[in-house]
This record gives C-alpha cells, sequence and structure tokens, in this order.
C-alpha cells in the first residue's frame, strides 16, 4: 500500500504532477466496483449507536446535506481538508467536519458539496474536479441524511474560512489517516450516557462521529485499490 507520498516519473514525467495525476486516477478507480458501503461506515460508528435506519429507510423525511472530501497536493503529499464547526452551530457544534451543508432546492449532492465548500473554505468550483459519490449516511440525532462527494483539485490551495461556520480549517494528510495507530477509542460521556466513540486523532483533534464514518468508507475504498 502506497505511504501517500506523489511519486515522480509517472506517465513519462519526472515532477510531481505526474505523481498526481497518477494518485487522483486512483482516486477515480474507487468507483469502478462496488463501495464498501455501511459496513465500512460502522467501523466507526459510536457505541451503542442511536438508531439502525438508513440512508435507504429515511430518505423521504430526512434533510439531505452534502459534504466535499477534497484531495489535493501540499508539500508533495495527498492532504483532505477538514473544518472545526464553532461552538455556536446549531448542529454538531465544535466537531471536526468535511467541508458541506444543506442541499438547496433545485440542487443535487455535487453541486451542493462545491457551493458549500466555496463558501466554507473559499474553494472555487472551478479548481474542484469530481470523482464520484460514496454512499449516503443517515444521522439519527440530527435527522440529517449526508450525500458525500469526492472530488480532487489539481494543484496546492490556499483556504480562507468563513467565520460565521468555520472556527479552524485542518488539513489532514492522506497518509495519516490510512496509518491504523491514529485510530483510538474512548468511553465519552454524551448526553445519552456513555458512549464508547471511535475516531481518528490529529494533532490534538478528534475526527468522530459521522464524519469519521463518512471517512472510513473512503479509506476502506482507498485501501483496496491497486497503487
Amino acid at each position: 500500500m502506497s505511504d501517500g507520498r506523489l511519486k515522480s516519473g509517472a506517465a513519462g514525467r519526472g515532477d510531481a504532477d505526474g505523481g498526481w495525476a497518477v494518485l487522483t486516477a486512483r482516486a477515480g478507480a474507487l468507483f469502478s466496483r462496488p463501495l464498501p458501503g455501511l459496513a465500512a461506515q460502522l467501523e466507526m460508528a459510536p457505541t451503542p449507536r442511536p438508531g439502525t435506519q438508513t440512508y435507504l429507510d429515511t430518505r423521504d423525511i430526512a434533510v439531505r446535506a452534502a459534504v466535499l472530501i477534497l484531495l489535493y497536493p501540499k508539500n508533495d503529499r495527498p492532504h483532505i481538508v477538514f473544518i472545526r464547526r464553532p461552538d455556536t452551530a446549531l448542529h454538531h457544534r465544535s466537531q471536526i467536519a468535511f467541508p458541506g451543508g444543506q442541499i438547496e432546492a433545485g440542487e443535487d449532492a455535487v453541486r451542493a458539496a462545491l457551493r458549500e465548500a466555496e463558501e466554507e473554505v473559499g474553494a472555487a468550483p472551478s479548481r474542484v474536479r469530481v470523482l464520484g459519490e460514496l454512499t449516503p449516511l443517515y444521522i439519527p440525532p440530527s435527522n440529517f441524511c449526508i450525500y458525500p462527494v469526492l472530488g480532487a483539485a489539481d494543484g496546492p490551495m490556499t483556504f480562507v474560512p468563513f467565520p460565521a461556520e468555520v472556527a479552524e480549517i485542518l488539513e489532514v494528510p492522506l497518509a495519516h489517516l490510512l496509518d491504523p495507530t491514529v485510530v483510538r477509542r474512548e468511553t465519552w460521556p454524551l448526553e445519552r450516557g456513555p458512549v464508547l466513540v471511535p475516531f481518528y486523532a490529529f494533532r490534538g483533534h478528534s475526527i468522530w462521529g459521522a464524519t469519521a464514518m463518512v471517512l472510513a468508507e473512503f479509506l476502506a475504498a482507498w485501501r483496496r485499490t491497486p497503487d
């Protein structure tokens, strides 16, 4: 399995751009076979999980939202951008999340994910190549159904947070997330009682809940795709 470093010399080119082209092709190949789906998502689900319904059960009643998993090169390594929501947010306050938000009337998941990423972190849609969509995930406590969109930027990105919705931007190397030692499990005293929470640790932050579940499916699909 690749450690995620961009390889030089790919496709007959001697610069990092060639390696990035190979890496984004690999990301696009995730969709050439059935996705890992709910089984992979549940690997990072808190226990007990509040409800067993899936998006297939609730797609007519849930609030639909889209998020963007954005791959981009930074320091010759692929990264994924996350945001920390402010403690004043209506839902999932102070949690780490992908850029995203509610799907508005007339939008599909792709258009909503690109719009929200531009609004929240300044990622221009023209810079993002959409590679595909992962499995939707229903979140019982908030009655949201998340539609994850995978995209790749063709070069380094400069992010600008929208203060009303973003308290902090996190740029996390893909290689860090692929390292199994960063997955931790702790019992937390949540509102519904003690809950065993799996999370990805990154520089004092905990990527958990729906974001970790969506991320788990992406990483599972990545691992099974040949270098």
